[in-house]
C-alpha cells in the first residue's frame, strides 16, 4: 500500500513537471519549425526564436533532439512565424561566439521562462544556435 502511494506521488509530481514545462516552453514568440525526414515526411517543431545581426535564429539545449538531426540531414526548412510561413536553409553554428549572443537574447526575450530552463539544467554551454538563412 505504502509503495503504491509512493508511486502515485511520484507520478503526480512528473505529471505536474511535465505540464509546467509545456506551459513555460508555449510562453513567449514561438514558431512553428517543420522539418523533414529522410523519406520526405514533414515533422513539426514549436520552438523559441530570436533576431540577430538581420536574421533569424533557433536554439536546442538537446544535441540529440530529433529536429535537429532532421534539419542537419535536409536543411531546408519552413518557419512560421506571426502567421507568415517562409523557407529558409537552416545552418547550424558550432562557433561559440555567436552561441553566447543568441543565449543571451533568448535570455533577455524570453527571461524568466529561460531562466528556469537553465535552473532545470538547460545550461548555455550546451546549446546549438540554428541561423535561418531566407531561400
Amino acid at each position: 500500500m505504502r509503495l503504491a502511494r509512493v508511486l502515485g506521488v511520484l507520478a503526480a509530481a512528473v505529471l505536474a513537471l511535465a505540464i509546467f514545462y509545456a506551459v513555460l516552453a508555449e510562453s513567449g514568440e514561438v514558431v512553428v519549425l517543420e522539418t523533414r525526414d529522410a523519406g520526405g515526411v514533414a515533422h513539426e517543431t514549436r520552438l523559441w526564436v530570436v533576431d540577430h545581426e538581420g536574421a533569424a535564429w533557433l536554439r536546442t539545449g538537446d544535441p540529440t533532439s530529433p529536429w535537429l538531426g532532421r534539419l542537419r540531414v535536409t536543411p531546408e526548412v519552413a518557419v512560421t512565424r506571426n502567421g507568415e510561413r517562409r523557407e529558409y536553409r537552416a545552418v547550424v553554428v558550432e562557433d561559440p561566439a555567436p552561441r553566447a549572443a543568441i543565449n543571451a537574447l533568448v535570455l533577455e526575450k524570453y527571461g524568466w521562462r529561460e531562466s528556469t530552463l537553465r535552473a532545470f539544467g538547460m545550461g548555455p554551454a550546451a546549446t546549438t544556435p540554428i541561423r535561418l538563412e531566407p531561400r
